[in-house]
């Protein structure tokens, strides 16, 4: 089959990578524009252009190229920009989204599914229209939510899942997709302020924002990034560390105990590590 990709990020390579292994033709890729690099002129291209590449394929910015690109299909993975209608028209399209929809349709479905405390998540392959992830579905599979999974985890596990069912679905001729049925939500993307640890909530709100990643905190007035922790059982005020050693904050029911920790500037390091140099204090405040 003469196909084009659209897609950016890293969890969109290995779809781009099974397609062609798969035999299929892929006329062209489209991808986000070369991000300037520090201060100076360096470019750095996004790691779909960077396979795309690799594997000798033409690389493209304007979505408007794929009008011309003589393709039957086009396959969508985290492309991150809504697509005209003009080029929908002209080229039908599949999508592979990382949640069962019509639940959390949008940017940051695996970190929301997380967040919310879903039992499961999962991929749909959609047909895609105008209107935000609201396409008919070809098919779709569940993936249960581990009780320690991390979002890094579970979007590695969904990738593996949905290129299977990519390389299934354009094996033969595609099926009617179903129009989708249950509650709309919205997966809205998250900001700093979403992944910052308000130590007066439970700590098992606390332990989701970890699991989604990038959660910080602020000590000695610098911001600090929170790894990994587990939830401990720990009282005290609460974001007053415990136990210095330990790494154990008391939140509004229970407590972390930080493990890995990244100050700014730093790599991350341990929670052993960062006190042997930072010699934090039992009882210090941390969110101020």
């Amino acid at each position: 089959m003469r196909l084009v990709f659209l897609g950016t990020p890293e969890m969109a390579v290995p779809p781009l990578r099974a397609v062609v292994d798969a035999g299929h033709d892929v006329e062209l890729v489209v991808t986000r524009p070369d991000r300037r690099r520090g201060r100076g002129a360096s470019t750095s291209p996004s790691p779909v252009a960077a396979a795309a590449r690799a594997l000798g394929l033409r690389v493209s910015h304007d979505v408007d190229d794929v009008v011309a690109a003589g393709a039957e299909l086009g396959v969508v993975v985290a492309y991150g920009r809504l697509i005209s209608e003009r080029v929908l028209q002209a080229v039908p399209m599949v999508n592979i989204h990382f949640s069962l929809l019509p639940r959390w349709r949008g940017a940051a479905p695996v970190e929301r599914a997380l967040l919310a405390g879903d039992a499961e998540t999962g991929v749909s392959l959609m047909a895609v229209e105008r209107e935000l992830d609201a396409g008919a579905v070809y098919t779709r599979r569940t993936l249960p939510i581990g009780p320690r999974a991390t979002a890094a985890e579970l979007r590695a596990e969904l990738v593996v899942m949905g290129t299977a069912m990519l390389v299934d679905l354009l094996g033969g001729p595609l099926p009617d997709p179903q129009p989708q049925q249950g509650e709309v939500t919205y997966a809205v993307k998250l900001d700093a302020d979403d992944l910052l640890l308000d130590w007066g909530a439970p700590a098992s709100d606390l332990d989701l924002v970890v699991r989604v990643g990038g959660a910080w905190t602020t000590w000695r007035g610098e911001r600090i990034k929170v790894v990994s922790a587990v939830p401990v059982d720990v009282s005290g005020p609460p974001g007053t560390l415990a136990d210095a050693r330990a790494g154990t904050i008391p939140a509004g029911d229970g407590g972390l105990r930080l493990d890995v920790v990244q100050p700014a500037g730093r790599a991350a390091m341990t929670w052993t590590a960062f006190a042997n140099g930072a010699r934090p204090v039992t009882g210090e405040r941390l969110g101020q």
